[in-house]
């Protein structure tokens, strides 16, 4: 493990409050801005691929722009992505940052490799959209925290930046190239719930000018907040996730709380909405998200259960290891287990993957994404209780 420690100085943030920070902007927030300078709107283009293709933030790098122009922009603007805390590189190759944003809170953010041995190979970059959770999912430490604010389009575009530029420091500018070839909107928050930022910031993971992702490599996950869902498919086409765990409401709306408000049935519908667009350029994708909890939601019962719930829904099925964390009420489910329950999905028509767990030893795989983020709201002992109680009515 390799755990270095990066601060940015207190007069570099104190410089950047007083001016315009361009990272985050849209095309036609910045085209808007150069025209409030008297410049033509086609500079915003330009300088979109310095910061977001070459990884440049001095604004005297940037050479087809005029000398006036680079100092102009030196006086009101920077480009200056959330503050490096920490960062630590995982022996399997993982990467993790912990990210300071402004008011001093802490996100994290994790880059995973695929296992190829390809140094260009395909790297996910998963990203945080909230300090924190709302919804608190009995089986997420991120959600232990308890939620705290939206994160900006900044702060959200600015955790892959910094990925992107871990790969490119040592590169002269020009010969840069975006290593992160996926996102994943999967970190902490529900990303529906920041939807505005969140989608302006997809927009630019996009944005031929920016990182030109394709649309089938940015995936948001959600658990279920479903009239986004329906303004998602309007307003952007890019893949989704939701997070199910569960094949029945009764056990949802425990694991998953925010089931309550929309039920399985409700849920299913939006997701088959968003499979099935009016607009046929659109070939959305689903991937079911099911974390497998010993003795809870892993019988054969349940996915018998959820081959039912899923019949009439495109989709794959992504089983997710439990990763254990401090008081967690929960156990991992055997990897006998895990298979059988893939079996049954697969012998039922469904592509079904099963996660390989990364990034252990530096507290990097799915729901350890709390970090070194204090758990504010100490629910511990309140979710011990709860599960103790559930298993005793069960008896």
């Amino acid at each position: 493990m390799n755990k270095i420690p990066v601060i940015t100085s207190a007069e570099q943030s104190d410089q950047a409050a007083k001016k315009a920070n361009l990272l985050g902007m849209s095309k036609d927030e910045l085209s808007a801005f150069f025209v409030s300078l008297g410049e033509k709107p086609f500079r915003a283009t330009q300088v979109m691929k310095w910061i977001y293709q070459f990884g440049v933030t001095d604004f005297f790098e940037m050479t087809n722009i005029s000398k006036k122009l680079q100092h102009k922009l030196h006086e009101v603007a920077c480009v200056v992505p959330p503050t490096v805390k920490y960062k630590e590189f995982s022996q399997d190759g993982t990467r993790k940052w912990v990210f300071e944003v402004t008011g001093g809170s802490l996100v994290e953010t994790v880059l995973i490799p695929a296992d190829d041995g390809k140094q260009f190979g395909r790297k996910t970059l998963c990203i945080s959209s909230q300090v924190g959770c709302a919804l608190d999912c009995s089986f997420c430490s991120t959600g232990k925290q308890g939620f705290e604010r939206d994160l900006t389009p900044s702060e959200i575009i600015g955790q892959l930046w910094v990925a992107n530029q871990s790969y490119m420091e040592n590169v002269p500018p020009t010969e840069r190239e975006n290593r992160v070839t996926n996102v994943v909107m999967m970190g902490m928050g529900e990303p529906l719930l920041n939807y505005n930022p969140v989608v302006a910031a997809m927009s630019l993971m996009l944005d031929d000018h920016a990182f030109g992702l394709s649309k089938r490599r940015v995936t948001l996950s959600t658990s279920g907040v479903i009239p986004k869902m329906y303004d998602l498919a309007k307003d952007i086409d890019v893949a989704l996730a939701i997070s199910l765990h569960a094949p029945n409401d009764e056990l949802r709306n425990e694991l998953v709380p925010i089931n309550k408000k929309y039920p399985l049935k409700d849920l299913i519908k939006a997701a088959k909405s968003y499979v099935y667009d009016e607009n046929p350029r659109h070939k959305k994708h689903i991937t079911i998200e099911y974390v497998m909890l010993a003795g809870v939601n892993d019988s054969d019962e349940h996915a018998h259960q959820l081959v039912d719930l899923l019949k009439d829904l495109p989709s794959k099925i992504n089983l997710i290891p439990f990763n254990p964390f401090p008081h967690a009420p929960y156990g991992r489910s055997s990897n006998n287990r895990i298979h059988a329950f893939s079996h049954i999905l697969n012998q039922a028509g469904f592509v079904c993957t099963i996660r390989q767990t990364r990034g252990d030893d530096i507290d990097a795989a799915c729901g350890q994404l709390v970090g070194q983020v204090a758990d504010r709201t100490r629910r511990a002992k309140k979710w011990q209780e709860s599960i103790q109680k559930r298993q005793s009515h069960h008896e």
